[in-house]
């Protein structure tokens, strides 16, 4: 066996190795939950790095006030925390600038899964510590086993408590080194109760509650089996460094053999069943063999059913080339470090008694590896793929008798060519002509005519060229070892050219497919446009697999979009089934396999993204799909299709945010450049119409009402000019809340007071309840929010309609309601109409530029609430505000009701 290393694999070891070599290592402190004692694991050898010259430094370490883990942080240096301001306090965080300045040999950063406070360059600390790693520096860290993002919903669901903070998983992989810190759980309970952990009162909540002894007990197995995961991978990747051959049972691991056999399913439900109860890693594999090459389509359908209950059972599966079944199964085994192999178990036949088993060859070959075979229930041959015996049973093949006529054609023709020769040339040299007539046939039409040719022209020597010639007689008795070494070379010859060539033809359907899968990927990855998506998909395909192809794509809400050139005969029910279920339909799959069509959904990693349906030609179109390679084939290039659909998409999202995003930019600039620039001019404005008002001689009627027009004019555009201003600002954020606990009648009367000519001409209603609660916000901008509201009701709606202003506690949050009879909304701008510079009346003489309900959702977003609207029945418009209540202070006397004679109908409830 050929042990020799790849050229390639050695490059990217190097490779891999030099960049290692320039980044710092990583050494994380693992424990099932807090109080384990991690951080005084990572001190403890901390100081026994510094006792050894080594630049040690604390760059943060939470002690929790524990004495013995805080006299471990005697000697070593500790960098001083930074100062950052968040909502109106100053809090302490990990200094990664100061880090990277100070640069030290190891680094302590307790508590990889913290999230850094608003304002630190990373939201993350283990980004803070990538960094470092990139930067050179060697951090020792601690992590506990519910932080990390794969088992997150696991500790969930075992603790009922969900952890927000977590690590990816790819952060804990790739540390160099992964220290497990293990404490039983009666002992942690101990040091709880101590004080040791936490507080006596706190500690008495967390042992009810999250440090109960079985959650504990399932804690311990999480992180002892995690750690055990990540040496398992280590001892892997050793063993292929290292190019170990024999296998290491360092841990329990299965390899089930799959064959064309009817009862191969119960093999694989078998292996399933043991590496659950093992819970070890299993694989499935099918070898592929010349001979097995050549199965009809029921063994081929047998055997891609098999694969694929074996993959749905969490096996890894895979089909893999092999002149020797034993052999590659050993070689597989032993790549993947597996102890452990399953195969099907035969009767012994007794004309084949004379063979070895599967189980047997395997044993021969590598004696490390244990062998276990599991009864069929179903046997009608035997020793494919991975069966334990030989035979032909499912080696039925077409049989092409044009091949044979035409191979007795060329028989004819090498006897005519070799009769002149008779006379120049003795026997012995034209058997030649007659081998090459084999060797011909064989190469040109394959194993079952060059038998035949073998045959027919030891007859045709025999009977025209041995004495006594035109008979089958034989005068010499040496001639007969001369015919059966000559049929036996010809049947050798002829075997080994057939096997030679239809290996060669395997070989080069190889490579198609895999040039076809580079060069699809390649186009794809190309690809920006959906539709070029959709070309590139159909060529290869319907190339590859001689079939029509339709691509159904799927819109954001999930629903497909039947496309114009969709084949006739596609089903739009088998395919909606297909892409709501995840899984394939419709012809050789066990979901209406009946179908004339195969449904294959295209699983992108974050979502389907449709289905991809092959209707193949009638006949051998259909069977070349069944083909286990060639389907293999198919579901890689739906694959490739479906990440190519979802990164085109995110290419428009992408596109579309940077066209928005730079839009937005330059409308706040020119909002915010034209606004500064019109506010001195009109406030001029203003104050020359004043004047003019003022002017003695007063001016005339006509003169005066002129001076007022202007002086409104001015005032409205001033007004607009204040709402890109904060429009702009409020986008920037630049406005700070000014916000305190107050009644929120306070500010409605406020509002309708100055609201108070606009509304003059409507039926105002207010329902505020005597008991609502105190609210906190900054009483100027709700202001706004309720002028720009209740201005908008009096201005889109006719003189003598109603508006009505109602609060009610809901729940945690304040429900504020403005509500009109008027119009109501367009259909469909519930929505819209929140947006900058959109209109409920696109045209019309109402003035206005679209701003005050953009500005009212920054406002109540900025306070942490909510608004929305919805059209009221029968008619009208209802504008809701939802703001969150918190905890008020309490109130030694009930607030003062303001009532406004100026608010024409208001109508109080409490």
């Amino acid at each position: 066996m050929n042990n020799r290393p790849d050229p390639d694999e050695l490059l990217e070891r190097v490779m891999a190795e030099e960049a290692r070599a320039c980044r710092g290592k990583l050494k994380i402190f693992f424990g099932a939950s807090a109080g384990v004692g991690k951080t005084y694991a990572m001190l403890s050898a901390a100081q026994q790095q510094r006792k050894q010259g080594i630049d040690v430094v604390v760059g943060i370490v939470e002690t929790h006030g524990r004495a013995e883990t805080a006299a471990l942080l005697q000697g070593l240096d500790i960098l001083p925390l930074r100062e950052i301001e968040y909502r109106d306090r100053s809090l302490r965080e990990f200094d990664l600038d100061g880090a990277l300045a100070r640069k030290p040999a190891l680094l302590l950063v307790d508590e990889l899964a913290h999230s850094n406070v608003e304002g630190a360059r990373h939201p993350k600390r283990w980004q803070d510590v990538e960094e470092l790693l990139d930067a050179g520096i060697d951090v020792f860290t601690t992590v506990n086993v519910q932080h990390i993002e794969s088992l997150n919903d696991v500790v969930g669901g075992i603790t009922g408590i969900r952890v927000w903070e977590t690590v990816p998983d790819h952060v804990f992989d790739a540390a160099d080194e992964v220290v497990i810190v293990d404490l039983a759980p009666d002992d942690l309970l101990q040091r709880l109760r101590e004080g040791k952990v936490y507080m006596p009162q706190q500690a008495e909540r967390a042992i009810r509650n999250f440090f109960r002894k079985g959650n504990l007990i399932a804690l311990r197995e999480l992180a002892l089996r995690r750690t055990a995961d990540r040496v398992d991978d280590e001892m892997r990747e050793y063993r292929r460094e290292q190019a170990v051959e024999p296998v290491w049972g360092a841990r329990e691991a299965l390899l089930v053999c799959i064959g064309p056999d009817a009862g191969d399913e119960k093999v694989v439900r078998g292996a399933a069943r043991l590496a659950a109860k093992l819970n070890a890693r299993w694989h499935a594999v099918y070898i592929e063999t010349p001979k097995l090459q050549r199965l009809g389509a029921d063994a081929r359908r047998r055997i891609l059913k098999s694969l694929q209950l074996a993959q749905e059972l969490g096996a890894d599966t895979a089909t893999l080339p092999g002149n020797d079944v034993a052999q590659a199964v050993v070689d597989y085994a032993r790549s993947h470090n597996l102890a452990q192999v399953l195969i099907g178990r035969s009767p012994l036949r007794v004309w084949r008694f004379w063979r070895r088993t599967l189980a047997d060859r395997i044993g021969a070959l590598a004696p490390d590896i244990a062998t276990l075979q599991i009864a069929r229930t179903d046997i009608s041959s035997a020793d494919k793929g991975c069966s334990t015996q030989a035979g032909a049973g499912h080696l039925s093949e077409a049989v092409n008798w044009r091949h044979y006529a035409l191979s007795a054609g060329i028989c004819a023709l090498t006897l005519l060519m070799a009769l002149p020769l008779l006379r120049i040339f003795d026997i012995a040299n034209i058997i030649m002509v007659f081998l090459l007539g084999v060797v011909l046939v064989a190469l040109r039409y394959g194993r079952g005519p060059a038998v035949m040719a073998a045959f027919l022209n030891v007859a045709a020597f025999d009977f025209f060229f041995v004495p006594p010639r035109f008979s089958f007689a034989v005068s010499d008795v040496q001639y007969l070892l001369t015919f059966a070494i000559m049929l036996g070379v010809a049947l050798l010859t002829g075997q080994l050219t057939a096997h030679l060539k239809y290996q060669a033809r395997v070989a080069i359907n190889r490579e198609l497919r895999a040039g076809s899968l580079y060069e699809m990927a390649r186009e794809l990855s190309a690809a920006l446009l959906v539709e070029q998506v959709r070309t590139i998909a159909s060529r290869y395909v319907e190339g590859n697999f001689r079939a029509r192809v339709t691509l159904i794509l799927a819109d954001a809400d999930n629903q497909l979009i039947w496309p114009a050139d969709a084949v006739a005969t596609i089903d739009v029910g088998i395919a909606q089934w297909a892409f709501d279920h995840a899984a394939p339909a419709g012809l050789g799959t066990d979901t209406l396999p009946s179908s004339a069509a195969l449904y294959l959904p295209l699983l992108a990693p974050m979502r389907a993204r449709g289905v991809l349906a092959v209707l193949p030609q009638a006949g051998t179109s259909q069977r070349w799909l069944l083909i286990p390679e060639q389907r293999r084939l198919l579901d890689t290039f739906a694959a490739l299709i479906a990440i190519a659909v979802e990164r085109v998409h995110y290419v428009d999202i992408a596109q579309q945010t940077t066209v928005q995003i730079e839009s937005e930019r330059l409308r706040n600039s020119l909002l915010s450049t034209l606004s500064h620039d019109l506010r001195t001019p009109l406030t001029t404005l203003m104050g020359f119409a004043e004047f003019l008002t003022l002017t003695k001689p007063a001016l005339g009627d006509e003169q005066r009402e002129v001076a007022l027009s202007i002086y409104r004019e001015a005032q409205r555009m001033t007004a607009l000019v204040n709402n890109l201003l904060d429009m702009s600002r409020l986008q920037a954020g630049e406005i700070k809340l000014n916000r305190e606990w107050q009644p929120l009648d306070e500010v409605v009367g406020a509002v309708l007071v100055a609201l108070r000519v606009p509304l003059a001409r409507h039926v105002l209603q207010t329902r505020l309840p005597a008991d609502l609660p105190l609210v906190e916000f900054d009483a100027v901008l709700m202001e706004r929010v309720l002028s720009n509201l209740i201005e908008n009701a009096a201005k889109y709606t006719p003189p003598g309609s109603e508006i009505r202003i109602a609060a009610r506690v809901d729940g945690d949050e304040l429900e504020i309601v403005v509500a009109d009879d008027g119009p109501g909304l367009p259909v469909g701008m519930e929505e819209e109409i929140f947006k900058k510079f959109t209109r409920g009346q696109s045209e019309g003489n109402t003035p206005g530029v679209g701003l005050g309900l953009a500005i009212c959702r920054a406002i109540i977003a900025a306070h942490g609430g909510r608004i929305y609207a919805e059209r009221a029945q029968p008619h009208g418009a209802r504008f809701i505000i939802r703001l969150p209540l918190g905890q008020p202070p309490p109130l030694h006397e009930p607030p003062t009701i303001h009532h406004h004679p100026a608010t024409h109908g208001l109508d109080r409830e409490g």
